[in-house]
């Protein structure tokens, strides 16, 4: 049953981005921007903890999962430092995932083959 609300919790996050991407003027960077400030603020006013908890990752790999990370680095942080926790919690919570895909597109970088689009 974990799979089948990860999906449809995720597949529904997809297809908003896609009728956003489809049906409206907004650029796909604004549309990604959106994502990820919506998660924080479903993460701030307690809503998003409930869809990560029932869909697993089918919420929190999207990017509306990414603002929920922030978010929750930001109060972990603040509850553990006070207000210079605003600045260090989200960094501090992402950078494991920032680092690997980092990582990953050197190595890609490295071992794939460029080809001109021409």
């Amino acid at each position: 049953m974990n799979y089948l609300w990860a999906f449809v919790i995720g597949g529904a996050i997809c297809v908003v981005g896609q009728l956003l991407i489809d049906y409206t003027s907004l650029t796909p960077a604004r549309i990604l921007t959106g994502y990820v400030v919506s998660g924080v603020i479903l993460s701030a006013v307690g809503l998003y903890q409930p869809l990560v908890d029932l869909a697993g990752a089918g919420a929190s790999v999207p990017l509306l999962g990414f603002g929920h990370l922030l978010a929750q680095g930001v109060q972990q942080a603040v509850d553990a430092c006070g207000l210079p926790g605003i600045f260090t919690g989200g960094l501090t919570a992402a950078a494991g995932g920032i680092a690997a895909s980092l990582l990953f597109a050197l190595l890609a970088a490295l071992l794939g083959k460029s080809k001109d689009q021409n």
